[in-house]
């Protein structure tokens, strides 16, 4: 399957030289996402894992805004009318975005500009990793529409990133993390300006870009898998997965290029 002619309705798409760059845009409503959003995204992130053109996503949000959550129009409002089979298709459905980013194989960039609340720090959280400018402002809100921090897996994967205490107190409370403490506490990993966000997130897509995919999506695979393992299951693991890696074709090249005294050029095979 080829996605660099992907066409979604809901959010923009482009692709050159093997990073897609996926744009929610809507940002006279700072790009919330709605049913059909959330429904194309977990679609899209399930055909990468498919797919052999494209080896680095970025994603970002249009014009100063990462994503403000579920339109309060389009999605909050319909909830409360819904029965209970009804709210779990829903709740089973934004957890399925992030099975679907976390299970391609394929690094995903987080560019966070601006408003990042709701769905769209739990998309950012659910991303490999995350640039973000001075701007960003990320909130774990839930809690201010009375309802629980668990959403999205926030419970799951946000304390395995800032640490457990800094986790509850954002779940807690729904306030807003600064870029700096973003930084601080490790949920960022760097900080650009706005001008120049994109720009760098294609830069750490070109580095990534440039080394061996097939073990990219191998290192992947293994910091999800992990999670739930015992150290002696985790090394046996990836004693594994890197025999696996030492029959690439990359591995070789690395091997040449080492005796040769050369940069080792990678294709990702």
């Amino acid at each position: 399957m080829k996605l660099h002619n992907h066409n979604p309705q809901h959010f923009d798409w482009s692709c050159s030289n093997g990073v897609a760059t996926l744009t929610l845009n809507r940002p006279e409503r700072k790009n919330p996402l709605t049913f059909a959003s959330y429904a194309e995204l977990r679609d899209t992130f399930r055909m990468l894992a498919a797919t052999d053109d494209v080896k680095v996503v970025i994603i970002s949000g249009a014009e100063g805004n990462f994503c403000s959550g579920g339109d309060v129009r389009d999605i909050i409002g319909p909830l409360t009318e819904m029965d209970m089979k009804g709210l779990l298709e829903f709740t089973r459905m934004t957890g399925d975005l992030i099975k679907a980013m976390i299970h391609c194989p394929q690094p995903v960039i987080a560019a966070v500009d601006g408003i990042c609340v709701g769905a769209g720090a739990c998309i950012a959280m659910a991303s490999d990793m995350r640039i973000a400018t001075p701007e960003a402002k990320t909130a774990f809100l839930f809690t201010r529409v009375g309802l629980a921090g668990c959403d999205m897996g926030a419970c799951a994967i946000l304390p395995r990133i800032i640490g457990q205490g800094r986790a509850a107190e954002l779940l807690y409370t729904g306030r807003a993390m600064s870029a700096e403490e973003g930084i601080r506490w490790g949920f960022y990993n760097s900080l650009s300006s706005a001008d120049t966000l994109l720009a760098d997130a294609n830069k750490l897509a070109g580095q990534l870009l440039r080394g061996p995919t097939f073990a990219h999506g191998i290192t992947k695979t293994m910091l999800r898998q992990e999670w739930n393992m015992a150290l002696e299951q985790a090394l046996e693991a990836e004693a594994q997965a890197q025999a696996i890696c030492m029959q690439t074709a990359d591995f070789r090249r690395a091997y040449t290029a080492f005796i040769n005294k050369e940069k080792p050029l990678f294709e990702g095979d």
